[in-house]
């Protein structure tokens, strides 16, 4: 069974992008069994050139369905299946990114119609998905749209089943095991690993840890370290012979746990990961005015941060939900540069702060709500996810707005007592890095529960 896609995204930096359309036809070889197609709420910017390419904008997207809502039928659509699409990897590596974000371990073998037609049909002179379909008669309807597209696929891909007599080409296409031209260390090094969450370290010979890493699946990702060619890949795999491991339980403190030991240890091949993990801050001041106003900024280590993100792109985006969410005025929150009233304004979702139309006090009470909420300055609190084993859970103790360190204890455990509290926490250096880490972890993920704690229970 082929699960044959198309799938249309936000564009940006790798591994940021967005779904804002995909198409799945359900293909047992001679004909569609199933099908599924829609537009995604990608919960971010779409970038000109993609709206420009699909005709897909963000109005169009405003009440479509975000990636958690359609996961389900995307999973059944695709079970048992064969993914297979016009540039598998790409269209592979978007999915198993959203699934990651929801914690889901999609995990798929991949045909690529593109490998499989210089392989059935070479000398041809593009095999773009667009100058190939019309060289060899394909119909194709909406060029850059997701049905489209897959549509177009699942014939070409009809076509070179048809052209593979022996089906030799496509027995081998399938990448059930790419461990398979490893080198023997490499398989043996994979073998062992765990598929849970965690941090891996990677040895040299004499011990010197030479990378840390982390991963909600440590052997699929040490299978892609092994098998990538990039020229660090290359010699982390020459140099690489032990990789040891510890199980975090769940994502966030494997982040935070790589975070802190990268600047401890300081591998010769994580060098992007020494530096600051974040470049921008979201900060607030009171105008001439008296209305609070939100402002994207660099990051500085002076001011108070309500949030920090990676990059201009993310900030820009989270200010966008946040003015939706808290019905705020995009002329206050820095999105619409303007002397008059903002776009909400004139479409009317906006109530005129810009224009001084609303009380100061009613918009700053939202705004206050806002910050209140994300803002970790003076708060205690405990954040309780999944631990390592069942009946275990992991904390994460917040003081004073600083992250202080993890721990784990069973369920049978009253976590709200202080003593034991004091007894399992693994006490951290807190750094501007780990509240980031936390706070972008908690935008985009749910966590079992979060305890505030009164101020006289502080550690």
């Amino acid at each position: 069974m082929y699960a044959i896609l198309d799938i249309e995204t936000t564009g940006g930096k790798y591994n940021e992008e967005g779904i804002t359309e995909i198409a799945i036809y359900r293909f047992d070889g001679e004909r569609i069994v199933d099908q599924f197609c829609s537009l995604v709420n990608p919960e971010r910017r779409i970038q000109p050139f993609v709206v420009n390419l699909t005709g897909i904008n963000s109005e169009m997207l405003r009440n479509a369905p975000k990636f958690y809502e359609v996961a389900k039928r995307i999973i059944e659509i695709t079970e048992d299946a064969v993914l297979v699409a016009h540039n598998a990897q790409f269209d592979n590596r978007i999915l198993t990114t959203e699934f990651d974000r929801l914690g889901y371990n999609f995990d798929k073998d991949t045909l690529c119609t593109v490998e499989l037609t210089k392989k059935l049909i070479p000398g041809l002179p593009s095999y773009s998905l667009g100058k190939l379909v019309r060289s060899l008669g394909i119909p194709l309807s909406d060029r850059h749209r997701a049905q489209g597209d897959a549509k177009a696929t699942v014939t070409l891909f009809k076509m070179l089943l048809n052209k593979d007599a022996s089906k030799e080409i496509i027995q081998k296409s399938v990448r059930k095991d790419p461990k398979r031209q490893l080198e023997p260390k490499l398989l043996d090094i994979i073998e062992n690993a765990p598929t849970e969450t965690g941090v891996y370290y990677m040895h040299r010979e004499d011990g010197t840890v030479i990378y840390i890493g982390k991963s909600r699946n440590i052997k699929k990702r040490l299978v892609q370290h092994f098998t990538n060619d990039s020229k660090k890949s290359k010699k982390i795999q020459l140099e690489v012979t032990n990789v040891s491991y510890e199980r975090t339980g769940n994502d966030l403190i494997a982040q935070l746990k790589e975070s802190q030991e990268i600047k401890k240890i300081k591998p010769i091949y994580n060098r992007a990961l020494r530096r600051t993990s974040f470049s921008y801050q979201l900060a607030s001041y009171t105008d001439s005015d008296g209305y609070i106003n939100l402002k994207v900024e660099k990051a500085n280590a002076s001011k108070e941060a309500i949030m920090t993100f990676s990059n201009y792109q993310q900030a820009k985006s989270t200010v966008y939900k946040i003015t939706e969410e808290y019905q705020l005025c995009q002329k206050l929150t820095g999105l619409y540069k303007t002397d008059s009233g903002c776009f909400l304004y004139s479409i009317k979702e906006c109530n005129g702060a810009c224009l001084m139309e609303e009380e100061t006090i009613s918009y700053n009470d939202r705004v206050s709500r806002f910050i209140e909420k994300n803002s970790y300055e003076n708060k205690h609190m405990l954040i309780i996810d999944k631990g390592r084993e069942v009946d275990e859970r992991s904390v994460i103790l917040i003081e004073n707005g600083e992250y202080k360190g993890f721990g784990y204890y069973n369920l049978n455990f009253q976590i709200n007592n202080i003593e034991i509290l004091k007894s399992i926490i693994n006490t951290v250096n807190p750094d501007r890095d780990s509240r980031h880490l936390i706070q972008n972890y908690l935008r985009k993920n749910k966590v079992l529960d979060i305890v505030k704690l009164p101020e006289e229970a502080a550690i």
